[in-house]
């Protein structure tokens, strides 16, 4: 049976391997951390870091700032779609921002898994961001809305609101 530190460095070449053969730009400040952004069409980008352990790869994906309201709704909604989400979870750090966070075994680090996990991480947090942003920050996004519209304003970064502010 391999040491963990056998484990551990080819988990980390993995990673390392699969990140340049997809293209994607990552810094590694210490061997075995790994930082990226993946692009989206909601949240245009999503930060991760991936953090190889002695025995499991951490996914660490941030999704926004602590709500600035209706903490308890958006609390639940994030629960409730816990339960469909594939590896990944709902999480929620000691400043109340929102993260997705997944812990895998090292013996599973491999291309196709990285693939699921990320593409997780990239779905549910693109898919998530317009209904978080609803939920916790309403008052603060009508009041730019409505300070843009009397001022002539462009709102294209706020279209995605536009039914629920024109009420």
């Amino acid at each position: 049976m391999p040491s963990g530190d056998v484990v551990e460095t080819d988990a980390v070449k993995t990673v390392r391997a699969y990140l340049e053969a997809n293209e994607i730009d990552f810094e590694e400040p210490t061997p075995g951390v790994f930082s990226f952004s993946l692009p989206g069409e909601k949240k245009l980008q999503t930060p991760v870091r991936l953090d190889v352990g002695p025995h499991a790869l951490g996914v660490h994906a941030f999704v926004c700032r602590n709500p600035d309201e209706e903490h308890a709704r958006v609390y639940r909604w994030l629960l409730e779609r816990n339960l469909r989400m594939y590896a990944v979870s709902f999480a929620v750090d000691r400043h109340g921002d929102i993260y997705l966070e997944a812990r895998l075994p090292l013996c599973a680090v491999n291309d196709e898994e990285l693939d699921r996990i990320l593409g997780s991480v990239l779905s549910n947090a693109d898919e998530s961001f317009n209904s978080l942003l609803e939920l916790g920050f309403a008052t603060s996004i009508r009041k730019e809305w409505e300070w843009r519209v009397s001022r002539g304003e462009s709102t294209r970064n706020l279209e995605a609101f536009r039914g629920w502010l024109e009420r």
